[in-house]
């Protein structure tokens, strides 16, 4: 299945192997996960560390404030 939904922005945590991304949904919901990469696996990509991708708020402030209540390092990087 495509991946459909629209990434507003992705947040690195130093080193750039740990992002969050804020997204919209086809839906008109947000949303947000945490992801990683490992360089080792470099053929794979990022895949979800946090599964919080279920989660929808109703707009993007929210989504991005729920992040930062959710994931220790986020608001730091901000």
């Amino acid at each position: 299945m495509a991946h459909v939904n629209k990434v507003i922005r992705s947040i690195n945590l130093q080193g750039e192997m740990i992002c969050v991304d804020l997204f919209l949904r086809t839906s008109g919901s947000y949303g947000f996960d945490e992801f990683r990469r490992d360089p080792e696996d470099s053929g794979r990509g990022w895949y979800s560390i946090g599964h919080h991708g279920a989660a929808e708020f109703p707009s993007f402030e929210a989504a991005l404030a729920a992040a930062c209540n959710t994931v220790a390092w986020l608001e730091d990087a901000l």
